[in-house]
């Protein structure tokens, strides 16, 4: 028997209609009906999650040509340009940003990143990173942020890695955002010399020990978001901070 063809991935922006409907499918599929999520503009009827900053972001897709340009993956790219038209990004309903505002750098804001559970694992998240560093390139983006997230919303639950990185990976001074004072959530629940360091990164996601690893840091504060039933931190990264390995992996073109 002939094996099935692996992926045949490819990296491209959503420019339709249609483009933009199979990405809220997907987010549909992992964010609400894997994780629970809900939100005020969720078609549940159509299986879509979409809220109103979709028209202001560009979508980075992730499509399987030997599934007939499935859409796979998915991220949320959103440009300081854009987010002044949109009045606002998305993460200040949750993080004051203003030391970022105050840098006067091309900032771009990152969120909403899914795969298809099927490509977890593999090299399709390595695919969206290369044409994420592709798009940092062609606009000159110098800070990249967004809001990443932990499943539920207990932070005591989440007390070993939220007080992980708290410790071990808050941003500095000049890009440490904060979250907003009438919903802040302290990370430092442990102190550091009471932590266990090994359980408490194992419950960190993938993602986030990925940012970590390109040199990102988080800022102060989790917001708890109890209608996407997720306790929520800010992740910042300054390219001109990244060490060269560090650069050289982010920009990395893996191939099928």
């Amino acid at each position: 028997m002939t094996p099935a063809p692996g992926p045949q991935f490819r990296v491209r922006l959503a420019t339709t209609e249609a483009d933009l409907r199979a990405a809220q499918r997907l987010r549909y599929r992992v964010f609400v009906e894997e994780l629970g999520g809900d939100g005020p503009m969720v078609d549940h009827d159509a299986r879509l999650e979409r809220d109103r900053f979709d028209a202001f972001f560009d979508h980075l897709l992730l499509v399987d040509e030997a599934k007939n340009a499935a859409v796979v993956g998915v991220y949320r790219l959103l440009r300081d340009d854009q987010a002044d038209r949109a009045g606002q990004f998305y993460s200040e309903g949750e993080y004051d940003i203003g030391v970022l505002r105050g840098t006067g750098r091309r900032l771009l804001e990152l969120g909403r990143s899914c795969l298809d559970a099927e490509y977890r694992g593999g090299a399709g998240m390595y695919h969206l990173w290369s044409g994420l560093a592709d798009y940092v390139k062609t606009h000159g983006i110098e800070i990249l942020f967004g809001v990443a997230s932990f499943h539920g919303t207990d932070p005591h639950a989440l007390a070993q890695p939220l007080s992980l990185l708290h410790h071990r990976h808050l941003a500095p001074a000049p890009l440490r955002v904060r979250a907003r004072a009438e919903h802040f959530q302290p990370m430092d629940l442990i102190p550091d010399a009471a932590l266990d360091r090994r359980a408490a990164m194992l419950q960190v996601p993938p993602l986030i020990k990925a940012y970590l690893r390109l040199g990102g840091y988080v800022g102060e504060g989790a917001f708890v978001d109890h209608a996407f039933n997720t306790t929520d931190i800010c992740l910042v990264m300054d390219t001109a901070r990244m060490t060269e390995k560090q650069k050289s992996f982010y920009s990395n073109k893996v191939t099928a």
